[in-house]
């Protein structure tokens, strides 16, 4: 008989929940359940563990969840130094890390934001792979209330480099957008990269092989979530960014109850060097999950995609529709200066939103706009200075002006920090380029950084700091 797990418990500072603990997550892991003892003011932050069932074969296990219910406040800045350990900072950010005013975060790491509150964002550690006894990093969405919620699954990519370096994906963008039409949304990290367990497998040159490895986590996800009483597990959707679209495209071929289809946006795979003919491996690769396919699919492909070029991209779609493959392919044109980050833009929405409604339309999944979803608002002015006028930053030495000069060339979205350290540090596109400017600025310093400008605005909020006369 399946069994329901534990009841809802709260973790004081400095301590550790002993159900949490127990679930064989490796230490780095179940250090995400610790709070950070630091001296912040009505700091009641609720670690909740989701009662959820499991099949009698798979061994007890518990989601350890940090939720979204303490969120940074407006308060002073305070001299902090730089934040080092991953685990106790994405605590600090559930649990009220002072934010310098209501719409700036704190110096944060790279890729950690404070979680929204607008969203009921939360971040669970899912049992994933032989056992379920791996751990996937993910990130949930939901509106207010029970549900019971459609579900929308979405799938990162990988950047260079180590996975275990990634930064945890959330595509608040397009979560935002389906929380707004009343879905539930799971991000899951995927064996091995950022803070989930194992080790990524890595299949070379064998791209059908690779995509059908990162397909098995999804599943697994699917698994868990269609045994939640707030997901409506009749209707799911599940969509994938280059690697998780190539990874999506994979799971396309299993028959999995209550999945009713697929967004593709740029998905696939490259390799770097070797002898690899990685083009036709990934050709293949569409060519098998084409002949498997068992789910129609919406594919979303700009013209100056820095991976997959538009030749490539037809060639992807010949081979999966011949094998019999359900795809409508879309090819948008450019966007900005990569269509590749398109899904990771706040401008992309205006490109793929409409044509999603029509798709998950057609699959008889809703679209409808059922939930009012209150905006960020927006760094104010501060007047300091004009964003042009260069000479008035203050701190940085010529190179970070030079360096300034530079950065207003750069597109919106886009923010520039810096420190009375004299360091600094700027972000533009993709998601919270505020919290990662900050976390560029704040890795060279030891005094805390804050804003000087956000998009076409000057923010930099003290009229007199950093001026001499």
């Amino acid at each position: 008989m399946p069994k329901k797990w534990a009841s809802p418990a709260t973790a004081c500072a400095g301590q550790v929940l002993p159900q949490c603990a127990k679930t064989g997550v490796q230490a780095r892991k179940a250090a995400v359940i610790k709070v950070l003892p630091l001296p912040i003011k009505k700091a009641d932050c609720t670690i909740r563990l989701l009662p959820h069932t499991k099949p009698a074969w798979r061994p007890p296990s518990i989601p350890c969840v940090i939720s979204a219910a303490c969120l940074p406040r407006a308060a002073p800045a305070l001299p902090l130094r730089p934040v080092r350990r991953l685990a106790g900072l994405l605590l600090a950010l559930a649990c009220g890390l002072p934010a310098h005013g209501a719409w700036a975060a704190a110096s944060l790491a790279p890729g950690l934001a404070p979680l929204d509150a607008r969203l009921n964002e939360q971040i669970l550690m899912l049992p994933a792979g032989a056992g379920g006894r791996e751990r996937l990093e993910t990130t949930l969405f939901k509106p207010d209330g029970p549900g019971p919620f459609p579900l929308l699954v979405i799938n990162h990519g990988k950047a260079p480099g180590n996975p275990r370096l990634q930064r945890r994906d959330r595509f608040v963008y397009m979560a935002a957008a389906f929380v707004r039409r009343g879905y539930a949304v799971l991000v899951p990290m995927r064996t091995g990269f950022a803070n989930s367990s194992g080790r990524y497998s890595d299949f070379g040159c064998n791209m059908t092989a690779n995509g059908y490895a990162q397909a098995a986590d999804i599943a697994d996800v699917l698994e868990y979530a269609s045994q939640q009483s707030w997901i409506d597990a009749r209707r799911i959707v599940v969509a994938g960014q280059s690697y998780g679209g190539l990874a999506s495209m994979a799971l396309a071929t299993q028959d999995i109850p209550g999945v009713r289809g697929v967004l593709n946006f740029a998905g696939g795979l490259r390799t770097i060097g070797g002898s690899c003919d990685w083009q036709q491996a990934l050709v293949q690769a569409f060519a098998d999950y084409g002949r498997r396919s068992r789910l129609p699919s919406l594919w979303l492909y700009g013209a100056n995609d820095s991976f997959f070029a538009p030749p490539l991209v037809s060639r992807l779609h010949q081979a999966y529709t011949r094998g019999g493959g359900k795809a409508q392919l879309l090819s948008y044109g450019a966007f900005k200066n990569d269509a590749h980050r398109m899904l990771a833009s706040r401008d992309g929405e205006k490109i793929w939103l409409p044509h999603a409604e029509r798709f998950l339309q057609s699959i008889g999944m809703p679209f409808r706009e059922v939930y009012a979803l209150a905006d960020t608002p927006p760094a104010p002015a501060s007047h300091y200075a004009a964003l042009e006028d260069v000479a008035a930053l203050p701190y940085v030495p010529e190179r970070g002006r030079e360096q300034y000069r530079a950065f207003l060339k750069r597109m919106t979205p886009r923010a520039f920090a810096i420190s009375a350290s004299g360091a600094w540090g700027w972000a533009e596109e993709g998601e919270e380029p505020e919290a990662r400017a900050l976390a560029a600025c704040q890795s060279s310093s030891e005094q805390p950084c804050r804003l000087y400008s956000v998009d076409e605005r000057v923010v930099w909020p003290d009229a007199s700091a950093g001026r001499t006369d």
